[in-house]
């Protein structure tokens, strides 16, 4: 058995199809079990990732965890320590390429290096995933294509080696089932370095319409994120990382294509995948 938290998020909606495909007898992890976009086959865990013990009799049997550490927040050594006490024998967790390459606020690669401590202290075998941007980032411009074809953003010379979610997916169900991926820490970003004006045009030739780039301050987009609702620290964490890339690029490795054997996705073919979104 795996047990999936996040599993109605980006990654963790591919990784769950993966690992079905697979033929792998998979739980996932749901707040609201009874709303949760699951296919059919897989198990549905009503319980709260971040409060542990809401998830202590789904344990049993658990082979492997895919941990989120956004759905898990503060409690990942709880979790991790309920875990080992119910013989789960590996966890893989999403990290960041910051841990490794740095960039940005530091708190925020703290709070993911801090998640690495607490798994390597767990006695789990371990694999991290050090994730670039997501792809999936860049649905945050949808309003604004949809509504004027102009995205106005800060930074947008900034460049990045934004990674498809299926990809970080892909290994994270080869990473949960095979042992020789443990005591690992991969860095995975997309193939091609891009600019935010780079992934606009892009999506643009996608929908086919031609949309362009506004320029404004980082504190206008902050206040217009915190006006829609979003928290803080998000804001925060994405301009101060790209804040860094406009000075230095971010990495851009060939772990995908050395893990899978296949090149990893570029930003255009999600950008087709999705075009439904911006449109």
């Amino acid at each position: 058995m795996i047990l999936v938290t996040g599993a109605t998020g980006n990654v963790g909606r591919e990784l769950v199809k993966l690992l079905l495909a697979d033929g792998q007898d998979v739980a996932a992890v749901s707040r609201n079990p009874t709303h949760a976009a699951i296919p059919a086959g897989v198990g549905i865990v009503g319980g709260d990732p971040s409060h542990p013990e809401t998830l202590a009799s789904a344990l049993k049997g658990v082979e492997a965890i895919f941990l989120i550490p956004r759905a898990v927040g503060a409690a990942t050594a709880d979790l991790l320590s309920l875990a080992a006490n119910q013989n789960v024998k590996r966890v893989v967790a999403v990290s960041a390429v910051t841990v490794e390459y740095g960039g940005g606020y530091r708190r925020f690669a703290e709070e993911f290096k801090a998640v690495e401590d607490a798994a390597k202290a767990s006695g789990l075998q371990w694999t991290f995933l050090r994730c670039a941007q997501f792809d999936t980032n860049a649905l945050v411009w949808a309003p604004q294509i949809r509504a004027s074809r102009i995205v106005r953003g800060a930074y947008g010379d900034a460049a990045v080696s934004p990674i498809h979610p299926r990809d970080i997916a892909s290994v994270g169900a080869r990473a949960l089932v095979d042992p020789d991926y443990a005591g690992h820490a991969y860095a995975l970003t997309g193939p091609q370095s891009l600019s935010q004006r780079d992934q606009v045009r892009l999506i643009g030739e996608a929908v086919g319409v031609d949309l362009s780039w506004q320029e404004i301050t980082p504190e206008q987009v902050r206040q217009a994120m915190i006006s829609q609702g979003v928290p803080e620290e998000i804001p925060d964490r994405m301009l101060g990382y790209l804040a860094e890339c406009l000075r230095r690029p971010g990495p851009s490795t060939g772990v995908v294509q050395e893990l899978l054997g296949r090149p990893a996705l570029t930003f255009a073919e999600w950008a087709t995948e999705n075009t439904g979104a911006f449109q």
